[in-house]
């Protein structure tokens, strides 16, 4: 009984070393059907690579069911050996660990998930014990110092709590069958838990708020969504005194630069002293304190804003302290910080609009969202799959199916199959509800502009929105900031930013 064969018996040692790949696979990559496919064998029914909410079949559930089962009765089988005094090599103790692991996180994940939509009224968790009384009884029988202490049940515990709401977020928000939704869905779990989730486990859990994101791509390709599914999956430690995860009333944050003044930001982000500027009649305390040590803050259109603020904001991302206004001591950003933007920001840099040491700060970890022109052209089936999304959020469960294919109809005999739907997924949304309010919609047509600006305005050729729109980019590109051109023109910042995206489309 001494020996490593007395511990695996014949074809096992691949297919534990398969169930051990499983247990630490990005779940969106086609990695995890290989390894599936290994684990099951003959057994294992293909519906190919990617894994999406609105493409789940039945062969995806069994073939789950399956390997849950084949991981039950190899973990119970491989403790009786070990608990007979079966010895293995060390690589086949660490494949019997994550093996455990998997295993485990599939025996609790639909309570995790029960605590999950119960949030934030019922977060109380009654079940840490019989986990212990589970890891207990497959490690326990590991020599030497593998039995794990109370604190290493804490951190496996958090650890599976946090994959089951990662995947949740991630797999229900960011949908569709193409390749390049699936690859998005893969960097946003590289995101949350890196390429390497052991190393995760071991030390980075407690760690990557200090990793900023930078969410890029066109404007409506869902940078709001990713960077949700990367705050709400945070880490958060359990407690087992008070039988909760710490941090369920640690906030997501969004602050829309666009739509605000430099005050007014600079109020929101860093909070206000009472009597620090006209209008502030108490103390006001801003997002980067407000959001929690497992709270998350999300700049949207981090390329708008001012010189001013990318300084203060530098200082925020360099040693974490920020001063209220009006005040003179600092406090403590405690929480991660997720940006995002539209605009290519070394070309920002390049002119002079955008400091470079604050780009470097921000691109510890950066994501780009595919355009819907991309995800339509890699999968057809994707804009019939994000219509009947789309109709679902607006319209309700009840009509959401009629008023998907009213959509989709008049999609099909109105629009060219090769339409650039330039508004990307916010414009899909837009047309789903002008179909059900007119029953049409009116697509987006790029106008055609066969001569620069000074030829046809010399021959009188320009509309006066048209003249007024390239006047504004004229001053913004002088000024460097949409609060500057609007003061020097005289309009306000809105319509400023509006007036040049209509020539940048």
């Amino acid at each position: 009984m001494g020996t490593s064969d007395s511990f695996l018996r014949a074809g096992e040692r691949p297919l534990l070393q398969a169930m051990s790949h499983l247990a630490f696979c990005n779940p969106f990559l086609p990695e995890r059907v290989k390894w599936e496919k290994e684990v099951l064998g003959k057994r294992f029914q293909d519906k190919g690579d990617v894994w999406s909410a609105h493409n789940q079949t039945r062969e995806d559930i069994e073939n789950l069911a399956a390997i849950q089962r084949t991981a039950e009765d190899l973990a119970v089988a491989l403790r009786t050996r070990l608990e007979c005094g079966g010895k293995g090599k060390k690589e086949e103790l660490d494949w019997y660990e994550s093996l455990i692991s998997y295993m485990i996180y599939y025996r609790y994940q639909e309570r995790f998930y029960h605590v999950i939509a119960a949030a934030p009224d019922d977060c109380r968790v009654d079940f840490f014990s019989d986990f212990c009384d589970d890891i207990a009884y497959f490690f326990g029988v590991l020599p030497g110092t593998r039995h794990p202490s109370t604190q290493a049940n804490i951190r496996l515990f958090s650890c599976l709590f946090q994959i089951r709401r990662a995947f949740h977020h991630i797999f229900h928000n960011i949908i569709g069958p193409s390749m390049a939704a699936a690859r998005l869905r893969a960097a946003v779990w590289q995101s949350i838990f890196t390429h390497d989730m052991r190393r995760y486990r071991r030390a980075l859990c407690e760690r990557l708020a200090d990793v900023s994101v930078l969410v890029t791509g066109p404007s409506g390709t869902g940078k709001e969504l990713v960077a949700r599914a990367i705050g709400q999956s945070r880490y958060m430690p359990f407690d087992p005194a008070k039988k909760m995860f710490t941090g369920w009333k640690d906030r997501f944050h969004t602050l829309n630069l666009t739509a605000l003044s430099t005050n007014l930001i600079e109020s929101e982000l860093f909070g206000h002293r009472k009597g620090a500027f006209t209008g502030a009649l108490d103390d006001h305390t801003g997002w980067l304190e407000g959001c929690g040590l497992y709270g998350t803050v999300f700049l949207d259109e981090i390329g708008e804003i001012s010189p001013t603020l990318q300084v203060k904001l530098l200082r925020v991302l360099e040693d974490r302290r920020f001063y209220r206004l009006g005040e003179t001591s600092p406090r403590v950003f405690a929480g991660k910080l997720i940006a995002a933007t539209n605009r290519n920001l070394e070309e920002e840099i390049g002119t002079g609009r955008f400091r470079a040491d604050l780009y470097y700060r921000l691109c510890s970890d950066i994501l780009t969202t595919p355009s819907l022109q991309e995800r339509v052209a890699d999968c057809p089936e994707e804009l019939d799959i994000l219509t009947r999304f789309l109709a679902r959020r607006v319209a309700g469960e009840e009509e959401a199916e009629a008023l998907a294919g009213q959509v989709l109809d008049w999609v099909t005999q109105n629009i060219d199959t090769d339409y650039a739907w330039p508004g990307n997924i916010r414009e899909l949304e837009q047309c789903v509800r002008n179909v059900m309010i007119r029953g049409s919609y009116r697509p987006f047509r790029r106008p055609v502009r066969n001569r620069d600006f000074a030829a046809r305005f010399e021959a009188g050729e320009l509309t006066a929105d048209e003249v007024l729109a390239h006047y504004c980019k004229r001053v913004f590109d002088k000024v460097g900031t949409y609060d500057g051109a609007g003061k020097a023109i005289g309009l306000d910042r809105r319509t400023v930013k509006s007036r040049i995206e209509s020539l940048e489309n």
